[in-house]
């Protein structure tokens, strides 16, 4: 665009008005774009962000409350296991530490139980499934309908 002085001075007045950038390419008859430029190349003052800001930091201000941390899962109590009366001989595998009997039992149990969510997490109520997990998949079977869907062929959306 041939910026004339008539277009120039009515930039600077749209500009003190108040009008954003688009109103003004409205109003003018260009682009957003073009009004942009040459009111940069003029060194008229910026416009402030239409997003609400937070002064003290200069991010934008949050519109939502934080969400509370989630509630972190307790393992239960290990289960004391009665010591043999008899001790074994020590062996170069024995001086590793081993986990207990119960932990790895715990670990087994709950990678064969669903882990399919019931509830809100960090309410009182969340829980997960627990039913018997369908061989090879995190959940039982029931939720595993529900969690794998097979995609439509995309000739069916075709028209």
């Amino acid at each position: 665009m041939d910026w004339s002085t008539e277009a120039i001075e009515r930039l600077k007045a749209l500009c003190a008005e108040g009008h954003s950038t688009a109103e003004i390419g409205r109003r003018m008859g260009i682009s957003k774009n073009a009004v942009v430029g040459k009111a940069h190349r003029l060194s008229l003052s910026a416009r402030p962000s239409p997003i609400r800001r937070d002064p003290a930091e200069g991010r934008p201000a949050a519109t939502r409350a934080p969400r509370p941390a989630p509630a972190r899962a307790t393992l239960p109590p290990p289960i004391a296991v009665p010591s043999s009366p008899v001790p074994a001989p020590v062996t170069a595998s024995a001086a590793l530490p081993t986990p207990s009997a119960p932990r790895i039992f715990s670990r087994l149990s709950a990678a064969r139980s669903c882990c399919w969510p019931i509830g809100e997490p960090g309410a009182p109520g969340f829980r997960f499934c627990a039913a018997v997990a369908a061989s090879g998949k995190p959940y039982c079977t029931e939720h595993a309908a529900v969690a794998y869907v097979k995609p439509r062929d995309r000739r069916e959306d075709a028209a």
